[in-house]
């Protein structure tokens, strides 16, 4: 089979390689779509935590069951999947109490561990998701989406809630999306106004603001003077995250979703003033991916809006610098198997 391997910052190699030979309770899977996101953009050039070198990138997956031995969760072969990235140990206290997301000793695919630039790739049983009644394409947004729906649940979304999301990528989108889905008034912020263009077009949200803008007095005026029940911050960028805070209402809640290879600040007077709760959200749980396949199924989330570059797998050494350029425009770039 062929492997894309990133050798080092900025260096892709396709390689040939053995079709995996399967372990007791894995499933191979023919890899057929595979989404680009911040994380495979950041390991390419050598800023993405935890990572090390050469490896293979590639975490949102679908693909199709082309072997697999005997087994209970009703599997068979030629069904379409996508597959559950995070490898939980099982044992941790994390784990013990269901946040498997937080684990440990959490590998994922892609990261920690080989991903998914390859022809084929052995995955457990337990990780993989029965998709046959969506697309291929929409399979393989469903981690990506995941990450949003999991920082929702999170946020424990009452009706009528103010949210402000920060950061219009794709993770910015998801959480925009689910946290209307739960019945927040959302409030998507970013610095480029083409993203909150598609902000209203695509999650339907309620306001946008331009960060570049007087961000501050423009949710306190959206907000009646009462400022956000909810702050989302997805950007990676420990600027923003410092001054996220300012964006919330006495009572709050803050989550943030992006993450940064530094150390943030918060004012510890206004902090206490506000009586502020802090959280943090990483990755996704089988029940967040599931909720987001049956969102998917039922119509709500348009992901062939969503995914607005596609290119083939031979191609990708090629055009992945260019797919994630900001002249690109790229929302979701899928690569296709």
């Amino acid at each position: 089979m062929k492997s894309i391997v990133c050798e080092e910052p900025f260096k892709f190699v396709m390689k040939d390689a053995e079709i995996p030979l399967l372990k007791e309770g894995e499933a191979l899977i023919r890899i057929r779509r595979i989404g680009i996101c911040g994380t495979d953009f950041h390991a390419y050039r050598g800023r993405q935590p935890f990572f090390t070198y050469p490896r293979i990138l590639g975490h949102e997956l679908s693909g199709e069951v082309v072997e697999l031995p005997t087994n209970e969760a009703g599997f068979k072969i030629g069904d379409y999947v996508a597959i559950i990235p995070y490898l939980e140990c099982g044992k941790c206290v994390a784990c013990r109490s269901g946040k498997t997301n937080c684990c440990t000793e959490l590998k994922l695919f892609g990261v920690h561990i080989d991903g998914g630039m390859q022809e084929y790739l052995a995955v457990p049983i337990s990780h993989l998701m029965k998709t046959n009644d969506i697309t291929l394409e929409q399979a393989a947004t469903v981690e990506c989406l995941g990450i949003g729906a999991h920082a929702v649940r999170r946020a424990e979304i009452k009706n009528g809630d103010f949210a402000v999301v920060i950061g219009a990528g794709p993770i910015g989108l998801g959480v925009m999306k689910f946290a209307k889905l739960a019945g927040a008034k959302v409030i998507a912020m970013d610095m480029n106004q083409q993203r909150l263009d598609f902000c209203r077009e695509w999650a339907d949200v309620d306001f946008t603001v331009n960060a570049s803008d007087d961000a501050l007095e423009q949710i306190n005026e959206i907000t009646n003077g009462d400022m956000a029940n909810l702050v989302f911050d997805v950007t990676g960028n420990v600027n923003s995250m410092n001054n996220s805070y300012t964006y919330a209402s006495s009572g709050g809640r803050l989550l943030f979703v992006g993450l940064v290879q530094a150390e943030f600040t918060l004012p510890d007077p206004e902090f206490h003033r506000k009586e502020l709760t802090l959280l943090s959200s990483r990755n996704a749980t089988r029940e967040d991916l599931e909720y987001v396949a049956q969102t998917i199924k039922q119509g709500h989330i348009d992901t062939d809006q969503f995914i607005t570059s596609k290119t083939s797998f031979g191609e990708i050494n090629d055009k992945f610098e260019m797919l994630m350029a900001p002249e690109s425009k790229t929302i979701k770039a899928m690569i296709t198997l």
